[in-house]
């Protein structure tokens, strides 16, 4: 190794208390950071480059760019705006304030809809099937469809108590693996050959085990709920509070116990609702369930007047348009993925029971409720359990509407916040707000103004029809409700609607409570999207 004088990696010349560095050609500059110069009371150190005052952190061209369709299309206030008001404001605030200028179908409210529609009559199968049925049997007397009515409400909730959960949770394990196929996972695909004497043919199918362990899971429970509805009827109707000596106690255990045969269908539907979900498809189910919903109402009179089976005659036709939608259901199904997979294992099973869990519960919470106003409706009579019926059957059917909306923002929500899009997710957030705002105002004047004529539908009994009369003045008539709830004599139905309203309005107070705690998700998409967006620009 050569020796000599060292040479001196900075020459410095003092002067002023400023220094100037020379640095060797060849040292990396990228990792070089001179030592701050000395500064004192009366001296400011030079800079190469005076900086804008007014300068931001992050300066980006001002150049114009190319439009992005993920960009929001409408004008957002920006958080500091929203904090200027009076008051400090809170989320429930600003959601208000940037629906203030109603609704607007941009590209986002467009896409919502065209998802929600589809959705929304897919998931009305089994409400519309009650809906009909309702109409058919009203015909018969106000006994038989308080009987009925009291059959789909333990219906209601015991074939759906892992219902909803199985069907949100499908969409999100398939949309999981589907995103998995398309990005070239190996044993994505299983092909099978079919070889006959003359010729062979080649079936490409997608293996995706998730919907192996959705059906194998509804299947199980439709055959558990179809027992326990078949064989314990007599037990589920002294627990309504119909005692065996009530004229209700015969057409809703004939009823019931019929309808209990449908149950498998029913979740086999929904389960391969939620994998065409997944799929992003809402066509195929909205096929099936017209088909089944046609078939239906062509059953319903022949069977019930025509044959003159009765309540029996309406359940059997409504359990065979439930297996015809769950045919059509699993059979095109059937064409794009492996319904019985290879590797199936119970650790699927239980990550769906797991992930279910807190939705479980929630819908027993929900179904709970209305069986209880359905119980105590009962104990009234058969004139006000019928008059309960109808209005009941018509909301949960018109509410579909709005449940169709929230799976469209759900699942549009998740895409957006998956890709770290927080600004785009509020703007979701945002527009299902406006849409679901609008469609239940238009819906409450609808029922206010027609209800009277809609109700004459199911039936001509002068007693029922003044009893829904009543009911139609849910919204209106809640002050004066409190006051009929405080005389014993008028406690009857105005009780059961006015905890119903309560129920709902309770629901609305708790969504927004979760949107203003900022916990879990929530605190991503409404606390980090100003940065997000800072960055992007």
């Amino acid at each position: 190794m050569a020796t000599g004088p060292l040479r001196p990696l900075f020459n410095l010349n003092s002067t002023n208390h400023n220094r100037r560095f020379t640095v060797p050609p060849n040292h990396n500059r990228r990792f070089f950071t001179p030592p701050k110069p000395p500064t004192h009371a009366t001296h400011q150190p030079p800079h190469p480059r005076r900086r804008n005052p007014n300068r931001t952190v992050r300066s980006r061209s001002t150049r114009s760019k190319k439009p992005n369709p993920n960009d929001v299309s409408e004008t957002e206030p920006d958080e500091s705006s929203c904090s200027e008001a009076p008051a400090d404001p809170g989320t429930v605030y600003r959601f208000l304030y940037r629906m203030r200028g109603g609704l607007e179908l941009d590209w986002m409210g467009l896409e919502i809809l065209s998802i929600a529609l589809p959705a929304a009559l897919a998931l009305a199968a089994d409400p519309i099937t009650s809906l009909v049925d309702t109409a058919y049997i009203g015909h018969l007397g106000s006994v038989e469809l308080a009987g009925v009515g009291v059959s789909i409400s333990v219906f209601n909730l015991v074939s759906k108590l892992f219902n909803v959960p199985l069907l949100n949770i499908t969409t999100s394990f398939v949309a999981e693996e589907q995103a998995t196929v398309d990005y070239g996972e190996k044993n994505s695909r299983s092909t099978f050959v079919a070889e006959g004497p003359t010729s062979s043919v080649e079936y490409q199918k997608k293996l995706l085990p998730s919907v192996s362990a959705s059906l194998a899971l509804a299947a199980g429970i439709g055959i558990a709920e179809a027992v326990f509805l078949s064989f314990g009827s007599s037990f589920v109707m002294n627990l309504m509070g119909i005692p065996i000596e009530s004229p209700m106690r015969m057409p809703a255990e004939q009823f019931l116990s019929l309808r209990a045969f449908g149950a498998p269908p029913v979740v086999l539907a929904l389960a391969a609702q939620g994998t065409f979900r997944g799929f992003k498809d809402t066509k195929t189910p909205l096929y099936a369930v017209i088909a089944g919903n046609l078939l239906n109402a062509i059953l319903d009179p022949i069977l019930i007047f025509l044959f003159g089976l009765g309540v029996g005659g309406a359940a059997i036709s409504t359990v065979i348009s439930e297996y015809v939608i769950a045919f059509i259901l699993l059979w095109q199904l059937n064409a794009k993925v492996m319904l019985i997979s290879p590797s199936f294992n119970g650790e699927k099973i239980v990550r769906y029971l797991k992930s279910g869990g807190l939705l479980i519960a929630r819908t027993i919470a929900v179904l709970l409720t209305m069986t209880l106003s359905t119980s105590m409706a009962a104990r009234e009579g058969p004139v006000p359990m019928a008059g309960h019926q109808i209005c009941l059957q018509v909301w949960l059917a018109i509410s579909l509407l709005n449940d169709a909306l929230a799976l469209a923002g759900q699942a549009i929500l998740a895409n957006f916040y998956a890709q770290g899009n927080y600004r785009q997710a509020r703007h979701v957030i945002y527009k299902v707000l406006q849409i679901g705002f609008t469609s239940g105002l238009a819906l409450a004047i609808i029922l206010f103004l027609g209800f009277e004529t809609i109700s004459g539908i199911f039936t001509t009994d002068t007693d029922v029809l003044e009893i829904t009369r009543s009911g139609v003045l849910i919204l209106v008539g809640f002050i004066s409700s409190l006051f009929l709830l405080a005389a014993a004599q008028t406690f009857g139905l105005a009780g059961v609607w006015t905890g119903l309203f309560l129920f709902m309005s309770l629901r609305v107070v708790a969504g927004f409570w979760r949107v203003r705690s900022k916990v879990g998700p929530w605190k991503l998409i409404l606390s980090r999207t100003e940065m997000q967006v800072e960055e992007n620009d």
